[in-house]
């Protein structure tokens, strides 16, 4: 079984739209901070992975709304491996809202590992380090 984070968000103002709701263009953010805190669980920052010249450019991105979320609603962003090769990494998400954990919305995002130069790299060969890392969380 995978390891699955937790990233616990509240609902700023400045997330809703006109109707009250959050717009959708929130979530992307959201599922950045899981992602990141998700890496860290790993024992290294994407800070440390960029320094080490590990990119991480997103490929594709997914995400499907079930209910809206309001202004200072609490949530918890789940964030977990759903795929992870030695050229890429698959990310699924869920937003639950607080205290019930009613699901909210679902995301994915696809990443390429990449050096400095954007060339595609083999993560296991290059870095077995970090691949050692997030390969334990998958």
């Amino acid at each position: 079984m995978s390891y699955k984070s937790e990233t616990f968000l509240t609902v700023r103002y400045a997330e809703t739209d006109m109707m009250g709701i959050v717009h959708h263009s929130r979530y992307y953010p959201w599922f950045e901070q899981a992602r990141t805190d998700f890496i860290k669980k790993s024992g290294i920052t994407y800070t440390q992975m960029e320094q080490a010249g590990v990119l991480l450019p997103l490929a594709e991105t997914h995400c499907k709304y079930i209910a809206g979320l309001k202004y200072e609603d609490e949530v918890v962003v789940t964030c977990e491996i759903e795929r992870l090769s030695v050229a890429r990494v698959d990310f699924k998400y869920k937003v639950y809202k607080l205290p019930e954990r009613t699901l909210m919305s679902e995301g994915k995002t696809k990443h390429g590992f990449v050096d400095a130069d954007f060339n595609v790299i083999n993560l296991k060969k290059k870095h077995p380090d970090i691949w050692e890392k997030l390969s334990s969380l998958a």
